[in-house]
């Protein structure tokens, strides 16, 4: 059941006036401005209790398995279940989807991603996979115990998935999350360099479920804040405080091999603490970070990779980019989204109604 909202479309922050940082954003200022890449979403809402999903995140549009992508995996606090970490660390590169989804929807969803992978054409003597697969705990909209992901949502997901706009808030990974005690989801956002700094764009897309003091645009919402709300079970309150989780994608068409991904990734950290978090001790926070560049793509079997990446110097700019286009896409996912009813209770969305006003008296909302 959707809770009230006051608006009848809850607007991207940058269509109510707020803009995040100073360089401009793609054309559709989503993940998917770094072409290629595609988005796809399965949301699963059953009887009084099932509220959760899974997002797929496909790099390319070739063969996965064997045009590999370089990549690179940041923990930020590692309370989570984030499967294929080690062999990404080890070799750095993906060769399979990136699937987000709730924590105890991680292991079926792997296997559904392995069984999807495994039936496509060219993949018939494949004995080993790694399926990318994290996580937040959407356990109190969702009643998680009773594990309802299926492999037929993951493959919705994995063929839904597209190249034009990204639908965010409560859909796919993002329709049980919390943020901040409001109803947090799916956001993404951004960033193009000019010419000058190479004309490489950077995405991001975030599954919000997190918290800490709400900041927006600098501007701390301490005067913002969700009533308590009557619960259906012990100990059941939104988290608010801190204790929660984040993931974080970052997609670019940049040449960076897995080290300098790392580099990258490590900075979207910083659009988290943005927004007022402090990565609390129960906060599973990770960036996977790749490039769909193809002078950087690692043909299977291959004598050589001779692949020509950006130096080190050029990164700044790139470093700037996914710390604005990451808190971009928080903002994002906690202003599209709508309030919900679920296993445990209730959870509104941001009221903008409040919040708004607010940003406009610390002059962060655009005239």
């Amino acid at each position: 059941m959707e809770l009230p909202d006051t608006s009848l479309e809850r607007p991207r922050a940058r269509e109510a006036g707020v803009v995040i940082g100073v360089l401009p954003t793609g054309p559709r200022n989503a993940i998917v401005d770094v072409p290629g890449v595609a988005v796809g979403h399965a949301t699963v809402v059953e009887g009084e209790a099932i509220r959760t999903g899974v997002t797929a995140i496909l790099p390319h549009p070739g063969h996965l398995y064997r045009e590999r992508v370089p990549a690179a995996i940041v923990i930020g606090n590692g309370y989570g279940k984030l499967l294929g970490i080690s062999q990404v660390a080890e070799l750095g590169e993906l060769e399979t989807p990136i699937l987000l989804t709730g924590t105890l929807g991680v292991w079926r969803a792997a296997d559904a991603l392995v069984g999807w992978q495994l039936a496509r054409p060219g993949m018939e003597d494949v004995r080993s996979l790694n399926p990318v697969v994290g996580e937040t705990n959407d356990g109190y909209l969702n009643d998680i115990r009773a594990r309802p992901l299926r492999a037929e949502h993951v493959v919705q997901a994995l063929e839904t998935a597209a190249t034009d706009n990204v639908d965010e808030g409560a859909i796919g990974a993002g329709t049980g999350t919390v943020a901040f005690g409001w109803k947090g989801g799916i956001g993404t956002s951004s960033r193009r360099l000019d010419d000058a700094q190479g004309g490489h764009t950077v995405g991001v897309l975030v599954q919000s479920n997190y918290g800490g003091r709400l900041t927006i645009g600098g501007v701390a919402l301490d005067d913002v804040r969700p009533a308590r709300s009557a619960s259906r079970g012990a100990n059941a309150v939104p988290p608010a405080t801190g204790d929660g989780s984040i993931m974080i994608v970052v997609a670019t068409d940049a040449p960076l091999d897995d080290r300098l991904l790392r580099r990258l990734a490590a900075r979207a950290l910083l659009g988290v603490g943005r927004t007022g978090s402090s990565m609390s001790n129960g906060s599973g926070d990770y960036v996977i970070a790749f490039s769909t560049a193809t002078q950087v793509r690692r043909a299977l079997g291959a004598r050589r990779h001779a692949q020509q990446v950006l130096p080190n110097e050029a990164m700044t700019p790139l470093f700037e980019a996914v710390a604005e286009a990451t808190e971009e896409a928080i903002v994002n996912s906690l202003f599209r989204a709508t309030g919900k009813r679920g296993h445990r209770g209730a959870v509104p969305a941001l009221p903008l109604e409040r919040v708004l006003p607010r940003l406009r008296r610390a002059n962060t909302v655009a005239p």
